[in-house]
């Protein structure tokens, strides 16, 4: 069976430059989390007795475990980009890889989340990111590109703590095929 033709040119230069990325890993410094910063993402989730606990633990000087989804919850380690720096569908740059000045829309199309162990207050974690894989397909709607996309979570001796898988649907925003 052979492949079917992409007839969308910017759905074509996405699959190009996918092609160019998969299997680059990036590694991006995420610092050094605290005990503070594990409780403001406990407070968000109106999680008081993860608080109370934590901070007992840090009162007792032992170590203290992250929420369990805080890597994979934490979208970006930096501050943001400006609203006026956001693609017209709403993300960043960063998270909208092989669509740089493409007429192309992003949809989220899920996301897998393996948690091997949390992170502890006080270790430096790194991600490292890739496009893993980049499918053509054809739906009712017209045609799109997965963008399958792996962030992992390491410590600082390498080992990991939290893989994250995320789909992007890459649509053609000019309107349709050729």
């Amino acid at each position: 069976m052979t492949a079917p033709v992409v007839s969308s040119p910017a759905l074509e230069e996405v699959l190009a430059r996918a092609g160019e990325l998969i299997d680059r890993w990036r590694d991006e410094d995420c610092g050094t989390p605290t005990v503070k910063d594990f409780c403001r993402y406990a407070a968000a989730l109106n999680d008081g007795e993860y608080i109370r606990r934590a901070r007992a633990l840090e009162a007792d000087g032992r170590p203290v475990e992250a929420p369990a989804l805080f890597l994979a919850a934490t979208m970006s380690w930096e501050d943001g980009p400006p609203e006026d720096e956001l693609r017209p569908d709403g993300l960043a740059r960063r998270e909208s890889p092989c669509t740089e000045g493409l007429p192309v829309r992003q949809v989220h199309g899920g996301q897998s989340v393996r948690l091997v162990r949390p992170p502890v207050a006080g270790a430096r974690i790194t991600a490292t990111r890739a496009v893993v894989s980049a499918r053509h397909k054809h739906g009712r709607s017209g045609e799109f590109v997965l963008l399958g996309v792996r962030t992992r979570f390491l410590s600082p001796d390498g080992s990991e703590l939290t893989a994250v898988d995320e789909t992007i649907v890459v649509l053609d925003a000019t309107g349709g095929d050729r």
